[in-house]
Order: C-alpha cells, then structure tokens, then sequence
C-alpha cells in the first residue's frame, strides 16, 4: 500500500505563504493522481487541488484558483501545495492523497490512500 506523509502546516497571518509537503512511499508514485482535500471544525471534506500523474494536468476549487499552487516532483515522490495570499477561511486540517484510477477528481471517494493530514491555522 502507498503511504503518504504529509508536512509543512503551521500558523500563519493572514496574507502569507505556507508550502504543503507530502512524501509518498513505493516504487509506484508517478502511476498516481495526487489531490488536497481540507477539513474545517464542523465542516465535511472539501476538495482543493488534484494534479495527474503526469504533472501536466491540475485542477483547483474555486476558493484555491489564483492563490495555492500543486505540483509534484516524481523523482522525490513529492507532492506539493504552495499557499499564497492565506485567508482566514483556509484554516483546517489539509490532506493529500492517491488515487490510481480515472475519476472525478473533486471526489474524495476516487481516492483510494490518504495522508495523516496537517493543521493550517491562518490568524485573522
């Protein structure tokens, strides 16, 4: 089984950066799509950023386009979330995970390994 590790969360102010980390374990890293899901206090599971296994395809949700970033680096079985210009809204805790077959790429149900996840917390 894949496992991911992810790291880099922490507090932030509002306005500034924070880069995501998450270390995949296996020989079959590039095989995978990789996506950001995050969880706030009292709110379900929302998708953030996906990109294929390739690297030449991303996607972002709405609340992400223009301010985070994803990509990977196959060669380091990286995957990374680069989060710019934070908000306070982006306070929860950020998972990163693997999926290995076609799908919806915004489903958290297509994903077949997630990460430990890690907390953002983004003052005011």
């Amino acid at each position: 089984q894949v496992q991911l590790v992810e790291s880099g969360g922490g507090l932030v102010q509002a306005g500034g950066s924070l880069r995501l980390s998450c270390a995949a374990s296996g020989r079959t890293f590039s095989n995978y799509g990789m996506g950001w899901f995050r969880q706030a206090p009292g709110k379900e599971r929302e998708f953030v950023a996906s990109i294929s296994w390739s690297g030449g395809y991303t996607h972002y949700a709405d609340s992400a386009k223009g301010r985070f970033t994803i990509s990977r680096d196959n060669a380091k079985n990286t995957v990374y979330l680069q989060m710019n210009s934070l908000k306070f809204e982006d306070t929860a805790v950020y998972y990163c995970a693997a999926r290995s077959t076609v799908g919806n790429y915004a489903n958290p149900r297509a994903y077949d390994y997630w990460g430990q996840g890690t907390q953002v917390t983004v003052s005011s």
